[in-house]
């Protein structure tokens, strides 16, 4: 940021300013003249600055009026087309992508990264660490023998108390009883897949898909049926006929109905309903992961898969990772007719989680500066996406396509026609900048022609340039496949 130009500098400072609400459309912008004395610049910086800002879109000038705050025009890349619904993959053609995720992240870890795309978490600054340092302080005050003492079966009951309340918002009715925490929503997956699946097995994933549920899969021994996933509406249920009326054995499902990952799509409440009712007419136990839901832009709460759940079919992982702390590592499921099974293996897999996180999470989400914290970060992501989706319909070549999700951390980037995820990750990662190519996404290489692009941290100048790069790196030839 340092090497930015002043004027440069200072208008992402106001621009900030603007965002976070300190400068609202309407108000006058502060004068050349005041500029000068504020920043103590020149007339020529201060004038760079008001240009910059202009061009931006975020100031108008009236004649005769001096300048005033206004909402940029926003730049807009083409949406993402939807998918085919008789493109299901055939699940002999699960080639493991472990052994290619690996190689991603080794060799990020590797490299000499200056801005980091490839994740998809927030900043640690948007997250309430002072306010959960001093929960778990207390936690400690007023139960010295807490780490010294086993850990309660299942998670801690206040916890798992809190969890059934707020779940309530969510259209499940839970008994704290009903309720396991796990080692994150990653835990919560592995003790469903092996509960309900044996290894050779045939799963029904979205594409694209998370790369750590194929990391899992190939983990267990599973095979992964990709089923064509719309950018709007989630996995296609058409798609799922197909591969059911074809003769495929599908053993289990699973299925991101909020802010999927990498699409960002969200299921309509018609769309929960057919799935559910689909599944468990078909005998398929649907796995629901909801790690994202309380990231969307408003404050409604969605409903759950397992809102519809009748008969004990869908088994509902969550987690508090990408909302609250990444650093406690805590998630929670329900597994339905399947608790019985869940809870001895996870047992045997991990013993029960820790106490004391438990107790910090508890605290801090029983009083109002959980929702408080939860808004904040919406606002933020919110920015953050909009920006980074300016700066690529700026800065990339015609015919970049991408998602406009309703919340979340990431945006999905289509390249145009010809450009190549793994050329693009080669030539960023040789400057210092680290993304997720869309080969980390699928078992095929349906989709080398995208990239996740995290919008985790705060927008800097830093940033900015680093999007300028990969849109210059995209026009050079060895973005090509």
């Amino acid at each position: 940021m340092d090497q930015l130009p002043l004027y440069r500098r200072l208008a992402a400072h106001y621009r900030e300013a603007i965002e976070a609400g300190t400068l609202v459309q309407g108000d006058r912008f502060p004068s050349v003249r005041s500029l000068m004395s504020r920043h103590e610049v020149s007339l020529s910086t201060a004038l760079q600055l008001c240009r910059q800002l202009e061009s931006d879109g975020w100031l108008e000038a009236r004649p005769r009026s001096g300048n005033f705050v206004r909402q940029p025009r926003r730049l807009a890349a083409r949406p993402l087309a939807e998918p085919v619904p008789g493109q299901a993959l055939d699940p002999a053609q699960y080639v493991g992508i472990h052994a290619r995720v690996s190689e991603f992240i080794a060799r990020g870890r590797q490299s000499p990264v200056k801005v980091n795309f490839s994740s998809a978490r927030s900043a640690p600054s948007l997250y309430p660490g002072e306010a959960l340092k001093n929960a778990a302080t207390r936690a400690l005050r007023r139960d010295p023998e807490l780490l010294v003492r086993p850990a309660p079966n299942h998670g801690n009951a206040n916890f798992r108390s809190l969890l059934a309340k707020r779940a309530m918002a969510n259209g499940m009715l839970l008994a704290p009883e009903d309720i396991l925490v796990t080692q994150g929503c990653i835990e919560a997956l592995n003790l469903a897949l092996r509960a309900i699946t044996q290894p050779g097995d045939i799963v029904a994933v979205e594409s694209p898909t998370f790369y750590g549920l194929l990391q899992v899969l190939e983990t267990l021994g599973l095979r992964a049926l990709e089923i064509p996933t719309s950018p709007l509406s989630g996995i296609s249920i058409e798609a799922l006929e197909l591969a059911i009326q074809s003769g495929e054995p599908i053993k289990a499902m699973v299925v991101v109905p909020h802010l999927q990952n990498p699409l960002g799509s969200i299921m309509p409440d018609s769309h929960k309903a057919r799935l559910v009712d689909f599944c468990s007419t078909h005998a398929i136990p649907l796995i629901e992961d909801d790690t994202y839901s309380a990231l969307t832009n408003d404050d409604a709460p969605l409903k759950a898969l397992k809102a519809w759940d009748r008969d004990g079919n869908v088994i509902h992982c969550a987690s508090l990772h990408k909302i609250l702390a990444p650093g406690l590592r805590l998630g929670w499921m329900n597994a339905g007719r399947w608790q019985s099974r869940v809870e001895m293996l996870k047992y045997a897999q991990s013993r029960y989680n820790e106490e004391l996180a438990q107790l910090a999470a508890t605290d801090f989400m029983a009083s109002s500066a959980y929702d408080r914290h939860l808004r904040r970060l919406r606002t933020c992501l919110k920015a953050q996406r909009a920006r980074t989706a300016e700066a690529i319909a700026s800065y990339f070549p015609a015919g970049t396509r991408l998602t406009d999700p309703a919340g979340g951390l990431a945006l999905w980037v289509e390249l145009p026609d010809g450009l190549s995820s793994r050329a693009l990750f080669d030539a960023a990662l040789a400057e210092g900048i680290f993304i997720a190519p869309g080969l980390m996404f699928s078992n095929s290489n349906r989709f080398d022609g995208f990239i996740r692009l995290n919008c985790g941290a705060p927008y800097t100048p830093a940033i900015d340039s680093a999007l300028q790069r990969l849109g210059e790196l995209c026009r050079q030839p060895s973005a090509n496949r």
